[in-house]
């Protein structure tokens, strides 16, 4: 198992591929730490944490509040002495307008939201991570890969999110700590399923053509899993890639080559 005995901390579980992210860890060997706002949704991934065997410590945070996510480490430390990884995948939607156009204080607000708070959680997991020789991986996204309208403001957020993950590596990796990210393209879950679902309805289509005409753009005709992420962002937290550190890792399915 790539995770056997570890400790994951997953900063930011949603439905979709965080969920994957926790019950993927569990399946591979990790004990969780699951953080989030929604405090449900933490008691029903934990749930299924424990149905994989094993344990998992859900803490409601506000990730963009520094001394709740201060408490969140506290927490894990306090529940099983060490964290092994540290995945980011939190997120907040950065505004959609051309940069010509954005509301500047807007776009202000996703930075923050989107790369200081990243970067927070990151420098309070730190000692930590030092500790255990431990690993960090940050979800970023294939928006980095184009410059299409209207994700200019999108683009500026998750390149800033990049240089973070790129930075810490050269600054962390003396210390034993590596930082890496993963940039998914499109994720078949269920926000993408309902976003596919109102396009075909506004187009007078079947919501498999929608799926069709995306798919036909990567290589191997068709979008990636949330386990399929999940999975690549488990290698990157795992011995496995031990050697690797300052990588960021596309995966999806081929839509765009780097």
């Amino acid at each position: 198992m790539l995770l056997a005995e570890k400790v994951l901390l997953v900063a930011g579980v949603g439905p979709g591929l965080g969920q994957a992210i926790a019950v993927r860890a569990a399946q591979h060997g990790a004990d969780l730490v699951l953080a989030a706002r929604t405090g449900s949704l933490l008691t029903e991934v934990a749930g299924k944490v424990q149905a994989a065997g094993r344990r998992a410590l859900a803490v409601p945070t506000d990730l963009t509040d520094d001394a709740a996510v201060q408490r969140l480490v506290d927490a894990a430390l306090g529940e099983y002495g060490r964290v092994d990884a540290l995945v980011q995948n939190a997120f907040a939607m950065p505004p959609m307008r051309s940069l010509g156009k954005v509301d500047l204080d807007e776009l202000r607000s996703g930075f923050d939201a989107n790369v200081l708070a990243a970067l927070n959680t990151i420098r309070l997991c730190t000692p930590a991570l030092i500790a255990s020789g431990g690993a960090v991986v940050v979800v970023n996204s294939a928006v980095l890969r184009h410059s299409r309208r209207p994700f200019g403001p999108y683009k500026v957020v998750k390149a800033g999110l990049l240089a973070v993950a790129q930075n810490l590596a050269s600054e962390l990796g003396p210390k034993g700590v590596r930082v890496n990210s993963v940039a998914p393209g499109w994720i078949w879950a269920d926000t993408l399923r309902a976003w596919f679902a109102y396009q075909a309805a506004q187009r007078g289509v079947p919501a498999r053509q929608i799926y069709d005409e995306i798919a036909a753009a990567t290589d191997l005709r068709r979008l990636p899993e949330p386990e399929e992420v999940a999975d690549a962002i488990l290698f990157l937290a795992s011995d496995l890639a031990r050697g690797i550190t300052g990588a960021c890792l596309d995966v999806n399915c081929g839509e765009f080559h780097h």
